[in-house]
């Protein structure tokens, strides 16, 4: 582990293990966050997934059956989609951030617009099978899990996904910076 994961995990409040008393209680059919583990795992989706342009109903960018789900404690899962998932062409812009399970990120663009990340190599053997696979911004681009429509995760770095199935509260609302 490397200084900067460290320093990462010595902000850590919550594993995954105790939902805190803060926590919603998922009904039947839903995921808490605060059920997911930290580290976070990685979950195959056979769910049809579909990103389009923000309009919701314009060009399809993206459409799967075979996504996978990062969850982690606290956060709503970000969904990964094959390469080939892909229908248009996206563009690498410059910038880069480091995730510490992840490794280096390199970031999207669609006609203009930052859309999503991939980690081309990741460092952790845990998510070398998302080496190349695309995540989108729900808050810049139209996500749907079945035909539901996707809502972003709050903050503008977060690229989690909130469906119905999913409850709080979640990383990114005002006073969660150190969950």
């Amino acid at each position: 582990m490397d200084e900067r994961e460290q320093q990462a995990r010595s902000l850590w409040q919550f594993y995954g293990q105790e939902r805190p008393a803060f926590a919603h209680a998922p009904k039947s059919g839903q995921e808490s966050v605060w059920d997911y583990p930290r580290p976070p795992a990685l979950v195959t989706d056979s769910r049809t997934v579909r990103v389009c342009r923000m309009d919701g109903e314009g060009e399809v960018i993206a459409h799967t059956r075979q996504a996978q789900r990062v969850l982690e404690t606290a956060s709503p899962p970000s969904f990964y989609l094959p390469p080939e998932a892909l229908q248009v062409a996206l563009q690498v812009t410059p910038g880069q951030t480091h995730c510490e399970w992840k490794g280096q990120a390199e970031y999207l663009v669609y006609a203009g617009v930052l859309v999503g990340w991939r980690y081309p190599e990741p460092t952790n053997e845990r998510f070398s099978g998302l080496a190349g696979w695309i995540s989108f911004y729900p808050n810049r681009v139209a996500c749907f899990v079945d035909d539901e429509r996707v809502r972003p995760q709050p903050g503008e770095f977060y690229g989690g996904w909130i469906t119905d199935e999913i409850v709080g509260p979640v990383k990114g609302e005002a006073g969660s910076g150190g969950w």
